[in-house]
């Protein structure tokens, strides 16, 4: 099966785009004029880790079907699971 929106199965039929802009239109209302720097790497950690997280635990923690479904190479599946320290 091949990636597609992904919808939330909250009742809204939201993609998960929407729900990130969203939260990131949020994050600049609540800045109230204050500067924000970082803010990419911090939308990207984010939604990597349980990305990760979750990838994993529906291969049965197997890195090389996690890696697939991510569409990443093994290598680099590892990198970010030390990046994030999960497993």
């Amino acid at each position: 099966m091949e990636a597609e929106s992904i919808k939330i199965s909250n009742g809204n039929g939201h993609t998960l785009s929407e729900h990130v802009r969203q939260s990131v239109e949020d994050y600049f209302t609540h800045l109230n004029g204050h500067d924000s720097s970082g803010l990419y790497q911090l939308v990207l950690t984010e939604v990597e880790k349980p990305l990760l997280e979750t990838a994993l635990k529906h291969s049965d923690f197997n890195q090389s079907k996690a890696a697939k479904i991510l569409g990443l190479s093994r290598s680099t599946l590892r990198k970010k699971l030390e990046l994030y320290g999960i497993g």
